[in-house]
């Protein structure tokens, strides 16, 4: 996709890995909306929403006022997400269905709220000239989908569901010349790792396979450029992890 100039949005783009992709593709000459429920002051996004991912109200008017103020998106990047952590079986005992329910309504379900209104807002533009595509979608997930760890039994399952979503995604958003695809990341530097003890982000390190450190969130927006820019790349779950192997 000619990437010049084109609209790109970004949930949860006021920190972390999702910020990254703002200013990765407002580099790249897009220009860029981030939906976030909470504002970074430093942000040189060109529109900022305030905008709660789990209602379909709150998306559904951050997309009227996105169309309005800076044009139809052909990217949209779902970044917004949360990680808590619960076992099944506390101190406390039974883990609260609320807190359950609560990550997947951030993670599933606020992805696929966004990615509804996205694609069918990517549905009424024109074929992009060069890519014949109207659109892309980039989901976020993790490797924990795949070899969640104790205590991530809420959170695997969420990203899970998005990596399942991926291929139907793409399949029926075909039709609309629209490609879906998911990047499930590992350990990356965001702030909640690095707050956290130096001991505890070195025992991290050492699990990884190489490079000896956690992901950089630009390494994750640079593979968001390449997907937006690769016509060939749907349907696909790429993994962003240096060969970690969660135990």
């Amino acid at each position: 996709m000619h990437v010049t100039n084109q609209v790109a949005l970004i949930t949860g783009g006021a920190s972390g890995m999702g910020k990254a992709c703002a200013q990765y593709l407002q580099h790249k000459g897009m220009r860029v909306v981030v939906w976030d429920k909470q504002e970074d002051t430093q942000s040189e996004a060109d529109l900022f929403i305030s905008c709660d991912v789990t209602s379909d109200e709150s998306v559904e008017q951050a997309m009227k006022q996105t169309i309005t103020e800076l044009g139809t998106p052909r990217v949209c990047v779902n970044c917004a997400g949360i990680a808590p952590a619960k076992r099944i079986i506390g101190r406390e005992g039974a883990m609260p269905l609320a807190a359950f329910k609560q990550v997947i309504d951030v993670n599933l379900i606020g992805t696929f709220n966004v990615m509804r209104v996205a694609a069918h807002a990517m549905s009424t533009l024109e074929l992009e000239g060069k890519s014949q595509e109207r659109g892309v979608i980039i989901n976020t997930a993790s490797i924990a989908a795949f070899e969640g760890q104790t205590g991530q039994a809420a959170y695997s399952a969420s990203k899970g569901g998005i990596v399942a979503m991926t291929l139907p995604a793409a399949r029926e958003l075909a039709q609309f010349a629209i490609r879906v695809n998911t990047i499930a990341p590992g350990l990356i530097a965001t702030p909640l790792l690095l707050n956290m003890p130096q001991e505890v982000q070195d025992n991290l390190i050492s699990t990884m396979t190489f490079p000896k450190r956690f992901g950089k969130p630009e390494e994750f927006a640079s593979l968001v450029g390449q997907i937006v820019e690769n016509g060939m790349m749907n349907g696909e779950v790429i993994r962003l992890d240096g060969a970690l192997r969660m135990q």
